[in-house]
């Protein structure tokens, strides 16, 4: 509403944007203005006169006193900044031992600061997530968002009897599909000393419970990395493994290596006969048969030491690819260019 004076309506005040400091004796326009941050004025650049404005030094301030210190320490001004993994903005503090009073102040300060044993579980979860997910190459926005669930499972104490290596394992593995950089279910479970069986197990407890909480629209609030409501997803697919590892084999036109396994990793969902398989045999043997297709050949040796998966089983796989390479092409024309259909009917057998 706009202040009204004597009766009559005044306009609602709006900061005048055409104001500019300049100085009254140069005149320059633009003016040639030097901001002094260890005296707090500003200065003209031109004829060296100080302004009336003070300004404020709003850089970080990082100066120490550790010559200053006769106990060798360094009592730095600049804290870390507030880390939300941790809650209460990781405040802390300690109450010394000596003085009268001493012993209850302590015991006081221990009731208050009931979260203390939390935060070391939480500091060593992070640590074993940040270890595992570097080993993998997942990246900071997978460990993050692995940090937050596993908060979130502690602050919510859900899983309890769980072990907290396949609580950890289970967090990776959903942050690595939130975050669109999938790893497949045997990547995750052999980082761990956790059975698979078990893994399995808390993995489907976790998407319960994410779901019930809405997950990731907390864990959103806290890390940009995922920003969307929990969603649980399908099993990880061929399609998805295959640009990951045509990078890890380095062939000479990788784009087009990826664009001619995914056509084939998109066709071989009619293939009966692969419907058991895992998706890491499908993506080795249409990785396989991609590079003969655009004579970029790779030992299927190397291809299986690339993803995982034994030699035998890309061979098996393959074999079974090669013999429905016409229905293929048939129940998937869309897929494959006239170049890719006519490398095709040139595939050795094995």
């Amino acid at each position: 509403m706009a202040a009204t004076m004597a009766g009559k309506p005044q306009p609602e005040y709006k900061e005048d944007l055409n104001n500019i400091v300049m100085c009254r004796d140069c005149k320059e326009f633009p003016p040639n203005l030097v901001e002094e941050f260890s005296s707090g004025d500003m200065v003209c650049g031109s004829c060296g006169l100080v302004m009336p404005d003070r300004i404020i030094d709003t850089r970080s301030e990082w100066r120490t006193f550790s010559n200053d210190d006769q106990g060798n320490d360094d009592p730095s001004r600049v804290g870390d900044g507030p880390n939300e993994l941790y809650g209460n903005d990781n405040l802390q503090t300690s109450v010394g031992s000596e003085g009268k009073n001493s012993r209850h102040l302590q015991s006081l300060q221990n009731k208050q600061n009931n979260n203390a044993n939390n935060t070391k579980v939480l500091s060593a979860a992070y640590r074993e997530i940040q270890a595992l997910t570097d080993s993998i190459s997942a990246g900071s926005v997978v460990g993050n968002g692995a940090k937050h669930i596993f908060k979130l499972v502690e602050d919510n104490k859900a899983l309890k009897g769980k072990s907290q290596e396949a609580i950890i394992a289970g967090c990776i593995f959903i942050a690595c599909r939130q975050a669109g950089v999938p790893r497949s279910f045997r990547e995750i479970y052999s980082l761990t000393k956790v059975s698979k069986k078990e893994i399995g197990r808390v993995f489907k407890q976790l998407e319960s419970f994410l779901q019930k909480i809405g997950g990731e629209e907390e864990i959103g609030k806290a890390a940009a990395a995922l920003s969307t409501q929990y969603q649980a997803k399908a099993s990880t697919t061929a399609v998805e493994l295959i640009q990951r590892f045509c990078s890890l084999l380095g062939f000479a036109n990788p784009v087009k290596v990826e664009r001619t396994a995914k056509s084939l990793a998109l066709a071989s969902n009619t293939v009966a006969d692969l419907a058991g398989r895992s998706p890491l045999s499908v993506a080795a043997a249409c990785i396989y048969m991609a590079a003969l297709m655009l004579n970029d050949r790779r030992p299927s040796k190397e291809i299986s030491k690339a993803v995982g998966v034994s030699d035998g089983t890309v061979k098996t796989a393959y074999k079974i690819l090669y013999q429905a390479r016409t229905s293929l092409v048939a129940n998937s024309p869309e897929v494959f260019s006239p170049e890719e259909i006519a490398a095709m009917e040139k595939l050795p057998p094995n």
